[in-house]
């Protein structure tokens, strides 16, 4: 499994969460050890966007993919 194939597995996963906050997340692109997402609904607008990204989505793909040095939300 490639580490692009293991990106989208997990934002898979974390997926349903965010739904049942409102939100979503959509993978854009994985390009130079950097993951490229785009936080939907609810999760757009959020005051907690950042700690979501980083602390959530950011160190549950690390984990995983040693690889990604870092995950942003594009707008």
């Amino acid at each position: 499994m490639t580490d692009e194939e293991k990106i989208k597995e997990i934002i898979d996963k974390l997926r349903p969460f965010l739904i049942n906050d409102g939100g979503d997340i959509e993978f854009v692109e994985y390009k130079d050890n950097t993951v490229y997402i785009k936080m939907l609904g609810a999760c757009a607008g959020c005051s907690l966007i950042d700690y979501t990204l980083k602390d959530g989505v950011e160190m549950a793909i690390k984990e995983e993919v040693p690889a990604v040095k870092e995950v942003i939300n594009i707008s």
